[in-house]
């Protein structure tokens, strides 16, 4: 009977298509963000994902690291990041894979406005929050 409780408390994702209209948007001093989805694979594997767009030479949050994985796609702009203290840049169409752990950070280091999608992806038992 616990593990049926266990089981309905879960959020499993289903299939669905997640129109970008649809999303609810959330305004920053500095940029927005659109939460797209978050639940469990049925691997019990737990992503997140969602869309951000940030001002020219603006970050969304200073350096830092957790235990989850993170895969950063840019749809337009250009990011600087710096992972373990090594700066790289990422146009349109590049991503980029942080592994769990490594301190990094993301700033617009364009000229126009950044749009970019992070998908978080984390063990099945972890309790850390995106």
């Amino acid at each position: 009977m616990a593990s049926s409780v266990l089981a309905a408390e879960r959020h499993y994702l289903t299939s669905k298509v997640y129109g970008f209209q649809d999303l609810p948007v959330h305004h920053g001093k500095t940029n927005t963000s659109r939460p797209i989805l978050e639940g469990l694979t049925h691997e019990d594997c737990r992503i997140e994902m969602h869309e951000s767009d940030l001002a020219p030479g603006n970050m969304p949050h200073p350096p830092h690291h957790h235990r989850y994985e993170e895969i950063f796609m840019i749809r337009q702009g250009t990011l600087e990041f710096t992972i373990n203290g090594k700066k790289l840049k990422a146009g349109p169409g590049s991503v980029a894979f942080i592994a769990s752990n490594d301190e990094h950070g993301v700033r617009n280091a364009g000229d126009d406005r950044a749009q970019y999608f992070v998908l978080a992806i984390h063990r099945a038992s972890s309790k850390e929050t995106v």
